[in-house]
């Protein structure tokens, strides 16, 4: 699933596109939408929202559309040929003078009037790169079930918004902690660095086109996607094993000799916790 610095880069190349620009196209292929029509209103601007898009047009409406695991957008000049997949896979149309932003593969597509948009993202914690991030607040959602485990407790968008599979798994690294120790159990010193940790990694690759957060060059991430290969700091094979209630794939690396807490012992089946979901 994309992650809150790669949402904002969508944004920030939808905004490039369209923001100031009257629309001349506008097809929205959801049942629901199929007869509205945002053609000559004027965008105004797109801004990410945690894992959420917003493309606010004129007339006080709001598209929220949401990647998931495989939505996108891509941009193009009106005279280059679309390569984001199969035609049946577009949800929505987005045309000017001189670029066209397609939507391909959105699960979540609505149009909203913008005084609403709390009824989409008002559920979300604090934003890692928005304007409304307030680190003690993030602390404070992260702890207010100290039983709940580190990995689900930054997955909950509801605790703060942008963190995915990949910045759970390499934040627990750097913190060096399982991604199933009780976030209470977490030492005061290292809670009290997590949401600034969590900030610094997603600003440093807002502007990257490859994601790192070891800073060296063809080796990117610490633990994740690694398995079985060795650590790069201790040496020591990375791990693989899910993590949720298993209503969707979360694979989850960590390094055994790096991360101290509970794991599930080598081959064991994914863990499962039936209490309650990740919220997007």
């Amino acid at each position: 699933m994309p992650e809150g610095d790669t949402v904002w880069q969508a944004a920030r190349r939808l905004h490039d596109a369209l923001a100031g620009k009257v629309l001349t196209r506008s097809d929205l292929r959801v049942p629901k939408y199929a007869t509205a029509d945002l053609t000559g209103r004027t965008v105004l601007d797109v801004a990410s929202r945690g894992k959420h898009l917003l493309t606010r047009v004129e007339g006080g409406l709001t598209l929220h559309s949401h990647l998931r695991m495989d939505g996108s957008w891509k941009v193009f000049a009106n005279d280059q040929r679309w390569t984001g997949g199969p035609a049946h896979q577009i949800r929505v149309i987005l045309g000017t003078h001189d670029r066209t932003a397609v939507g391909y593969r959105l699960p979540v597509l609505e149009l909203l009037r913008t005084a609403d948009e709390q009824q989409a993202v008002g559920h979300l914690g604090p934003d890692l790169l928005g304007p409304d991030w307030n680190p003690e607040q993030a602390l404070a959602n992260l702890l207010t079930d100290p039983t709940r485990s580190l990995g689900e407790a930054l997955l909950d968008q509801r605790n703060l918004a942008g963190i995915g599979n990949v910045y759970k798994c390499e934040l627990c690294f750097l913190l060096g902690a399982t991604p199933w120790l009780p976030v209470g159990a977490l030492p005061a010193d290292r809670a009290a660095k997590l949401p600034a940790l969590a900030k610094k990694l997603l600003e440093a690759n807002r502007d990257r086109p490859v994601r790192s957060t070891t800073g060296r060059r063809g080796q990117d991430l610490f633990v994740y996607g690694r398995a079985p290969r060795p650590c790069l700091r201790c040496g020591t094979r990375v791990r693989l094993a899910d993590q949720g209630d298993g209503s969707r794939e979360r694979p989850t690396y960590w390094c055994p000799a790096c991360q101290t807490g509970p794991a599930p012992a080598p081959g064991s089946p994914p863990t499962r916790r039936l209490r309650s979901r990740t919220t997007r």
